[in-house]
């Protein structure tokens, strides 16, 4: 598997194609193969580079005190060791908090960003979401949280039509499960997160995408995330849930793609 040197951890990584490069960023859960129903569609024109973060799958499974600054360091790092400059940038959820720190810190970095399912700083529905999702995780073990998670995670509909592949999926991923320390912590690294006060300082080309029946990171995040960012474009997709990337892959590549070969040359 390649894993490369970051200093004080290795990350898992994978390329794909050839091209100005594009880094899919995952969410919380971490795992660059959340973005399976992306990497050949975008493959076609960009060099797709996924990665683990710390913390998860097959990179290091560091004991820090995990915050979203940290691992935005990690992927600058990441594209250090790469030797990429610059790069276009897809995130979602937490990878979306992820390209709003870069966006902002180290605008240079990027060629576009794209704000999937994300959230420029916590409210209460956010704090009291996460809150219950990490008491599940302490009080009931990883099994439960990964099987109450999904219910919020994608729409009723996908969920019934996936069971089987549900509970394999959660039985690989309870057992390759990094500590609940290091899952704890990069839980309380998003309820952390704000960078509301800074939105405004984002240049970088901008997609805010979102499904309608988002239930993790409701619309209305996004709706600030576009309505502050100077010149974003928003595309509200019908369905899909916070996994709309994994559950309807051919409209949310549509839009996605579409903006992200529209940037290219630029």
């Amino acid at each position: 598997m390649p894993k490369i040197s970051i200093g004080d951890a290795e990350l898992y990584y994978e390329s794909t194609g050839e091209g100005q490069p594009l880094l899919l960023v995952p969410g919380l859960g971490g795992q660059g193969v959340f973005w399976a129903q992306q990497v050949k569609d975008f493959a076609r024109d960009f060099r797709v580079i996924v990665h683990d973060h710390r913390g998860t799958g097959a990179s290091t499974h560091s004991r820090i005190r995990y915050s979203v600054e940290q691992m935005a360091d990690d992927v600058l790092r990441l594209m250090d060791a790469l030797k990429i400059d610059s790069a276009h940038f897809a995130g979602h959820s937490t990878g979306g908090a992820i390209g709003q720190v870069i966006a902002q810190d180290h605008p240079q970095r990027l060629k576009s960003l794209v704000l999937s399912a994300t959230w420029a700083g916590p409210d209460p529905f956010f704090r009291r979401l996460f809150e219950s999702r990490r008491e599940t995780l302490l009080t009931c073990g990883v099994e439960s949280y990964m099987k109450a998670s999904v219910l919020m995670l994608a729409p009723p509909w996908w969920v019934r039509a996936n069971d089987a592949l549900l509970t394999e999926q959660h039985r690989q991923a309870a057992a390759a499960s990094p500590p609940i320390e290091v899952l704890t912590s990069r839980i309380d690294a998003i309820v952390r997160f704000d960078r509301r006060a800074r939105l405004g300082e984002i240049r970088t080309p901008t997609l805010v995408v979102v499904a309608a029946d988002d239930a993790i990171t409701p619309r209305f995040f996004s709706d600030e995330l576009a309505e502050r960012i100077a010149g974003a474009k928003l595309v509200v997709l019908e369905s899909g849930g916070h996994y709309a990337p994994a559950c309807l892959p051919e409209p949310y590549n549509a839009q996605v793609g579409a903006f992200l070969r529209g940037q290219i040359g630029r």
